[in-house]
């Protein structure tokens, strides 16, 4: 009887074999389908326009989106494709080949990933690949107060996780709820509280 391993797939045959229609990631060497509810939808978009009017209120160089996809390494050295709900990136850096596809090997200014079902990704393997990949600012918006206990308490409280990453390139986390105003790094002006993001 022979045993066949399923060959894992890099960063370049990802992009090179993920489908055209849909969102998905690389995550164990596997394309994987990610899909959201529409309430997902609604605060990650919230965001994504929230963050679009900032740029053009303060005439930031930043471009924002939902779709870019970039490279991360876990600790074990396997490479992952990444697709952050909002992704805020240098004009600059992603305008320095317009005609590439929309994947990035490089940090961005900043990742949004809003929770849902695998939430474990977003508390524990995006904190640590988005660390080691330099993303100086990580967002965990858990609306639906399913992460860890050692976040949100007990009970459970919906919250905005802010991580800042330090001189020492390691992730700050401070925590954001009820009309307590979200402080940004890369949105200093920037005046939501963590209530107007949890209830979009």
């Amino acid at each position: 009887m022979k045993t066949y391993i399923k060959q894992k797939l890099t960063f370049v045959q990802f992009l090179a074999q993920c489908p055209e229609s849909g969102l998905y990631e690389l995550v164990d060497g596997e394309i994987v389908e990610v899909r959201a509810t529409r309430n997902h939808d609604d605060v990650a978009d919230f965001i994504l326009f929230s963050f679009n009017d900032e740029i053009r209120l303060q005439n930031l160089n930043y471009v924002v989106n939902n779709t870019a996809v970039f490279k991360t390494i876990t600790a074990n050295g396997i490479e992952q494709g990444r697709k952050p709900d909002v992704s805020v990136i240098d004009k600059d850096k992603w305008r320095s080949n317009r005609s590439a596809y929309a994947a990035l090997e490089e940090p961005i200014q900043l990742a949004v990933e809003v929770t849902s079902t695998n939430w474990e990704d977003d508390y524990i393997d995006k904190l640590d690949e988005y660390q080691r990949l330099g993303i100086t600012e990580y967002w965990i918006v858990d609306y639906l107060a399913i992460g860890l206990r050692e976040y949100l308490g007990n009970p459970k409280i919906p919250a905005v996780f802010v991580f800042l990453l330090d001189s020492d390139g390691k992730y700050q986390r401070t925590q954001f709820r009820g009309s307590e105003r979200i402080v940004s790094r890369n949105f200093p002006e920037l005046a939501l509280t963590a209530e107007q993001i949890l209830t979009a």
